[in-house]
């Protein structure tokens, strides 16, 4: 597979289209991040994983992927969060940056190029509202800016609404002073008691969306590849971020623009604010993080997903066949045979297996075709691959799971090889009584194992074990 093959679905041209860069060999992708008020929840790491997955993926192919995303630590919700709990808005945003950097540590989620937060470039973000006025493009009153909506003659052309129905989707600031009610804060002048910096305009804070256009400027250009996030930003997050860096650039924002589908619990988009959140550092305590990411990624990104227990707890299975089959071809491959001529059938497809993963991978990330490719192999692994099989062919089935299983940024534990390391010492412990005929000591470590989730089975060619 080349990277030509590569094709992603974009929002502004709601359709797929083939992936090329601005600049051959180079990625250049801003993926919105949180805004860190609270715990962040599963569903909030959705559109991270996603991102963070395509960026793995883009790699693969031979991309050299620049990763930025955003942290948002200075808006409404932070300093009413910071004033409840008696904190800070440095304090506040320590704490959960700190949280979060360790719930996508254990995700497995990679380090971004750039993890740019709004407080530090603040700035860039004076400079960029300062040629919107200049250019006319924005208007300031009484120490706030406003974006002139009615200055960019394509605003909406993301979102693909009218006026009205723009007007009855967004969350609109009441102010009748503006020009137009669509027309967006650039610039909040401060109120009392609210942190604030140094501008022309007065004291006060920038507004969310001009943020992300000067932080996707400062670090990746005028252009990027790809602009992401959830879909719940289409509108009116993204539509402004075009609006405002397109109005003082006259430059494409981005080439591509991917959204990620919400996930969902009883039937209503997770959030904050419907009450419905399963914060991730509780999940964390019954499933492993593996299993969530493999969950996550279970289904393809613009589906949206419902969460539910059972769906996890079979991502966790899943992920526990996987395992249980790497281990077995582990222990098979020192005893296998040298010979490939009798693989051949079972070569061609794996070979055709291999195929279908990175096609899949590259038919806009459809990681849920990804999985089951990954899953399929395992079953025909775990029906023909015994000790008559050449250790050449173990060795290639090991790789492609174990390689597939990174890509999508799921890496097994080592304390898994540790413990297969223990079972081989016991179960040769248990040979050793056998042969001894101390069958009550065999019976004893046989029982130990079962204590411990290990189940042995034996079989002509020897003792196997699988998780239980």
């Amino acid at each position: 597979m080349t990277s030509t093959s590569i094709r992603l679905y974009d929002t502004l041209t709601q359709q797929k289209r083939p992936f090329v860069p601005l600049e051959p060999g180079r990625v250049r992708m801003y993926a919105c991040g949180p805004t860190v008020y609270h715990h962040l929840h599963i569903g909030n790491f959705r559109s991270f994983i996603v991102f963070d997955t395509l960026a793995r993926f883009l790699r693969r192919e031979g991309f050299e992927v620049q990763l930025v995303q955003n942290f948002t630590d200075v808006d409404d919700k932070m300093i009413q969060r910071a004033q409840e709990l008696g904190v800070s808005l440095p304090e506040l945003a320590e704490r959960f940056i700190a949280q979060y950097r360790q719930d996508a540590a254990a995700l497995g989620m990679e380090q971004p190029y750039g993890s740019p937060r709004a407080t530090e470039h603040v700035p860039q973000i004076i400079n960029h509202i300062e040629g919107l006025l200049s250019a006319g493009s924005a208007y300031v009153l009484d120490g706030d800016v406003y974006f002139r909506v009615a200055s960019f003659a394509d605003y909406g052309k993301l979102s693909h609404q009218s006026p009205d129905e723009r007007l009855a989707g967004a969350r609109i600031e009441v102010d009748r002073r503006k020009e137009d009610p669509a027309d967006f804060v650039l610039w909040k002048s401060s109120r009392p008691g609210e942190p604030s910096w140094a501008s022309p305009w007065g004291p006060g804070r920038p507004g969310w969306h001009i943020e992300c256009s000067a932080m996707a400027h400062c670090y990746l250009g005028d252009t990027v590849d790809i602009h992401a996030g959830g879909s719940d930003l289409i509108f009116p997050h993204h539509e402004n971020e075009i609006a405002q860096s397109e109005g003082l650039l006259h430059k494409p924002l981005a080439r591509y623009w991917m959204h990620v589908a919400m996930l969902t619990m009883d039937g209503a988009k997770m959030s904050k604010s419907q009450g419905n959140i399963v914060p991730l550092s509780e999940l964390r305590q019954q499933y492993r993080p593996q299993a969530i990411r493999l969950f996550l990624l279970s289904a393809h990104y613009r589906t949206p997903l419902a969460f539910r227990d059972e769906l996890v707890a079979a991502s966790d299975a899943a992920l526990d066949r996987i395992e249980n089959c790497l281990v077995r071809l582990e222990h098979l491959q020192p005893h296998a045979a040298r010979d490939a001529r009798g693989d051949q059938s079972y070569l061609e497809r794996l070979e055709r297996a291999e195929r279908e993963f990175g096609a899949a991978l590259a038919d806009d990330l459809n990681t849920a075709q990804a999985q089951a490719v990954l899953f399929d192999v395992v079953r025909e692994a775990n029906a023909t691959l015994d000790v008559d099989t050449a250790q050449v062919v173990i060795e290639r089935t090991r790789t492609f799971l174990t390689e597939g299983l990174g890509t999508m940024g799921i890496t097994l534990d080592r304390g898994e090889q540790q413990l297969g390391a223990e079972v081989d010492r016991l179960i040769a412990d248990r040979e050793h009584a056998r042969q001894q005929k101390d069958y009550a000591q065999a019976d004893r470590i046989r029982d130990e194992l079962k204590s411990r989730g290990i189940v042995l089975e034996d079989t002509p060619q020897g003792v196997r074990w699988r998780r239980g």
